[in-house]
């Protein structure tokens, strides 16, 4: 079936493109680029249509991203020498991917599945606008949850999020339009493989699959296309014939004697090229009379072992022949090595992905011109070079080389160089991070499998070598955004620690990388643990600090606990942080002060007021901008607690103003940067002022931590989205919003109000089934915490929704009241007794108002009475308390005051809504309205 080839990005669209990442206007750009403002809507149309997304804010996550030109494959292996054959092959695998979501190619190993996929995807690629990725596989060794997800992650550049799995982060990436992923060699994690593809093709509409194996894949919908071995009597013999003038340009052999060779190597392309290899030192005749099997040359390949292990790589069922023409073909070429290059040869097997001329010198050293026994490997294909400067062993020729490793009286001493190697180089990767800001990431994904192999690998018990390279290591992949695998690699470190005092370090990690994935609870036990550590060490100061830092989390976020930690217990763990440390010490006392304010209540997130300005003065003395925030949160909490909104606004944006000194390649600072985005935003909203929490939300979308699909992305963006009126945005982001829910590690009741802005979206639409669907996940997300995080904001959704959908007017006349006693019942709950933690009071009391007003309740003016002082502290219940007077009063001058205060914050939706309520403005109104519904 033809591919069609979307068009390719002109050089003007790709102006625009970088311009729109710069977040300029149209009318910028045009300035910018000396070209009118209709011709930049018509490049950023196309941009859409190209890059298969919604708006101008995804184009400019791309041009941040530096998305590659349509079509691009990440990973995509460079073809070195010709392809020979496979044309039925290419041809049937093209259609498949043309309407299947899943495609493998099925064979043997050696039988050159690898190079069939790349030549496929090459051909394909032009197809899928929004390109994708080739992942190569073999380095995998792990069959852990998620390593399939991370090699892709790591080969489309996808960096994981809090709260976000690797598997989600990819499909994210992948399902912004039409796009390839390339799975090579998926035999040794078929399990691994299959769920992440059911997971991938179940999320991501838009996404083909094409995978090689030697084995099904195993999952519904799967096609496969056979690759059997290249056919004799012509493209084996083109094959062995080009390979062999490329070892020898003067090769020359009787076409008789080719085919004989192709024949008794099976058309196997990988034992032809070997075979070829060697056709400049042993002729045509020599090869043949290696590849007798009755032990009369000195070539004949050895038995035993061996055979199994190539026997499994060739495939096993039904193959009997071609794995003992390849083992036939190691086996000789091995023995025609020199020992240097047989030492070197068996050495490099350590390494599961590609390897540079000083990683080889590393495992091999002593051996004379290490670089010209590279190249004789290479001459005789038996390594392959990956790219300038790196090689590898085809995975075949790994599993050979190393059993002769295994069987070799070196094995010992090169596992040994080889973590020496991995933590040396780990090492200095680390050290690059704070010289090289970007340049580190393509060193670190080159070694990255062979780092985590080498620690697997390593001795077991406490020693200096693998500490380090633990450590770095969990600090590499921290920086590159690997978020999940972070806390296991800390821990790993704990183990491995030499001292006590080291593992308490360890540990504290470990908890503040467990606390970027929104894992509180996890996060609480690792602090006890670094504590425990720490006592055992005698480092008072260290215990105090981690006992301090736990309490200080459990009060602080208790959302992220199964089940919440009792008062008493943090107030004895409190006890015993201040009897181990010195509290003349500034960092002792400053997370002392912290826990003290946040633990003194026995409800949760509630600051004892009169510590706060303690605990701040003991967290400035510090200078750490992340214990600074920290304390600032506590006087923060504690003016939203008191009411007082538009202080907590300020002081939040105080916080956000301490970001820029907080690094992002640590996990020491992000427990801080995901409160501040949460609360900056957060505070905006509860003092109404939708313009600057609109502005923090985006600001963390584009924040290299926090993503633009993670909880605090979402949870921030979709109730200012909702609050100005843009319902279409909100409810673009909503089924994002809900996967995060459903598929969050730790609960996310903090989470629960911009769940039930979803239902008001659905509910000022006239979407009564949306709005209830939406109500329902809201209560479910909060669970028992549900008083604390969204009681005013739901009984604000509710009176809201009211309002609009059921014409309250109209219903006070009926005879029978039962629409009044229901308002009532609704204006009710929006006046209810909060709890103090709950900061969205002032929306329910001023929607429960107008709501009164609206449905002629007799209380109805002593609700808006009642509301007032809370509408001081947010301009949207301001807004609002203006219309419901206005309608109380029938007063136009009124209803106009509340319209421009609506144009302040930005609600469209609202201030369509009041100039419904104004004579002569009414059919704007239903303009505005109809314009909003219409997005």
């Amino acid at each position: 079936m033809p591919l069609d080839r979307p068009a390719e990005v002109s050089r003007r669209e790709a102006e625009v493109l970088a311009a729109l990442g710069a977040r300029l206007s149209n009318a910028q750009i045009a300035g910018r680029l000396h070209i009118s403002v209709r011709t930049v809507e018509s490049h950023i149309s196309s941009l859409l249509r190209k890059y298969g997304v919604t708006d101008r804010w995804a184009l400019a996550d791309e041009a941040e991203r530096r998305t590659p030109p349509p079509g691009h494959l990440a990973g995509l292996p460079s073809a070195r020498t010709a392809f020979f054959g496979r044309a039925a092959e290419t041809d049937l695998a093209a259609g498949l991917l043309a309407d299947a979501r899943l495609v493998t190619l099925l064979g043997a190993g050696g039988i050159g599945k690898t190079r069939l996929a790349a030549a496929v995807a090459e051909a394909a690629a032009p197809s899928f606008p929004l390109g994708g990725a080739f992942v190569d596989l073999v380095p995998v060794r792990e069959a852990r949850d998620g390593v399939v997800a991370q090699a892709a992650a790591s080969a489309l550049g996808v960096p994981e999020r809090p709260g976000q799995a690797p598997a989600d982060a990819v499909a994210q990436h992948l399902g912004r339009g039409r796009s390839l992923l390339v799975l090579d060699n998926c035999e040794h994690l078929l399990d691994a493989v299959a769920g992440f593809l059911e997971r991938l093709l179940s999320a991501c509409a838009t996404v083909t699959v094409l995978t090689t194996s030697r084995e099904r894949i195993g999952i519904p919908g799967e096609r496969t296309v056979p690759v059997p071995p290249l056919p004799l009597g012509s493209d084996a013999e083109r094959l062995f014939l080009d390979r062999a003038a490329a070892s020898d340009p003067g090769f020359g052999a009787a076409r008789d004697d080719v085919a004989e060779l192709c024949r008794r190597l099976d058309g196997l392309p990988l034992a032809i090229e070997l075979a070829a290899a060697r056709s400049a030192s042993l002729g045509a005749s020599g090869l043949l009379s290696a590849l007798h099997g009755g032990g009369s040359t000195p070539h004949t390949p050895r038995k035993g072992h061996q055979d199994d292990v190539l026997h499994l790589l060739a495939g096993g069922r039904g193959a009997v022949e071609r794995h003992r023409s390849l083992s036939a073909v190691l086996g000789w070429s091995h023995d025609l090595l020199t020992e240097d290059e047989q030492v070197l040869f068996r050495r490099l097997s350590v390494f599961t992905g590609g390897f540079d001329l000083d990683a080889a010198a590393a495992v091999a050293p002593g051996l004379p011109r290490p670089a010209d026994l590279l190249g004789r490997l290479a001459d005789k294909s038996l390594v392959v070079r990956q790219a300038e400067g790196r090689w590898r062993l085809l995975e075949t020729v790994r599993a050979f080389a190393a059993e002769k490793l295994e069987t070799g009286a070196d094995r010992e001493a090169t596992r040994d160089r080889y973590l020496r190697w991995a933590a040396a180089t780990a090492a200095r990767l680390e050290r690059a991070l704070g010289e090289d800001a970007d340049g580190w990431r393509d060193g670190f994904d080159a070694v990255a499998p062979d780092l985590r192999s080498a620690l697997a690998g390593a001795p077991p018990g406490r020693a200096p070598l693998p500490h380090g390279l633990a450590r770095s290591l969990a600090h590499l992949a921290y920086a590159r955004g690997f978020l999940h695998e972070v806390p296991g690699h800390y821990e790993e470190a704990a183990r491995r620690a030499p001292a006590p005092g080291e593992a308490a370090a360890d540990l504290r990690d470990a908890a503040d990388a467990a606390h970027a994935l929104i894992n509180t609870g996890r996060a609480f036990e690792l602090l006890l643990a670094s504590a425990e550590r720490a006592r055992a060490a005698g480092d008072g100061d260290a215990e105090a600090v981690a006992l301090a830092f736990a309490v200080a989390t459990a009060a602080r976020h208790p959302s992220g606990f199964e089940t919440e930690v009792p008062h008493d217990r943090l107030r004895t763990l409190l006890d015993a942080a201040a009897s181990a440390g010195d509290g003349r010490d500034p960092l002792v006392a400053a997370h002392l002060a912290a826990a003290r304010v946040w633990a003194a209540r026995e409800e949760k997130v509630t600051p004892e007021p009169s510590l706060i300005g303690d605990a701040v003065a003991a967290a400035r003395a510090t200078g750490d901008p992340v214990l600074v925030s920290a304390a600032l949160d506590a006087s923060g909490n504690a003016a939203l607690t008191a009411g007082r909104f538009r202080d907590a606004h300020r002081i939040a944006a105080e916080r956000v103003g301490l970001l820029a000194a907080m690094p992002r390649d640590v996990p020491y600072t992000a427990p801080e940067i995901t409160d501040v985005f949460h609360m900056g935003a957060s505070c905006a909203v509860a003092a109404g002022d939708l313009p600057a929490a609109l502005s923090t939300a985006r600001l963390a979308a584009s924040d290299d931590l926090i993503g633009d699909r993670s909880p605090v992305a979402l949870s921030t963006l979709i109730p200012p989205l909702v609050l100005t009126g843009d319902l279409a945005g909100a409810l673009r982001r909503a089924p994002a919003l809900w996967d995060v829910c459903e598929r969050a590690e730790s609960p996310l009741a903090w989470v629960s109000p911009a769940v039930a802005a979803v239902a008001l979206a659905h509910g000022l639409l006239g979407d009564d089934d949306g709005y209830r669907l939406w109500r329902a996940r809201a209560e479910r997300v909060a669970g028992g915490a549900g008083a604390r995080y969204i009681a005013s904001f739901a009984a604000f959704v509710d009176a809201r929704t009211a309002l609009h959908a059921g014409h309250a007017d109209e219903r006070a006349e009926r005879a029978d009241g039962r629409g009044s006693q229901a308002d009532g019942r609704l204006v009710a709950a929006a006046f209810a007794d909060f709890p103090p933690q709950d900061w969205y009071r002032p929306y329910a009391r001023a929607a429960g108002a107008e709501l009164a007003v609206a449905a002629g309740l007799p209380d109805a003016a002593g609700r808006l009475a009642s509301a007032a002082a809370e509408a001081a502290e947010n301009d949207w219940a301001a807004a609002c308390l203006a219309r419901a007077a206005g309608r109380l009063h029938g007063d136009e001058d009124e209803l106009s005051a509340a319209v421009r205060a609506w144009e302040r914050i930005g609600a469209r939706f609202e201030r369509a809504c009041t100039l419904l309520l104004i004579p002569g403005r009414a059919d704007e109104g239903r303009g505005e309205l109809a314009a909003v519904r219409a997005a």
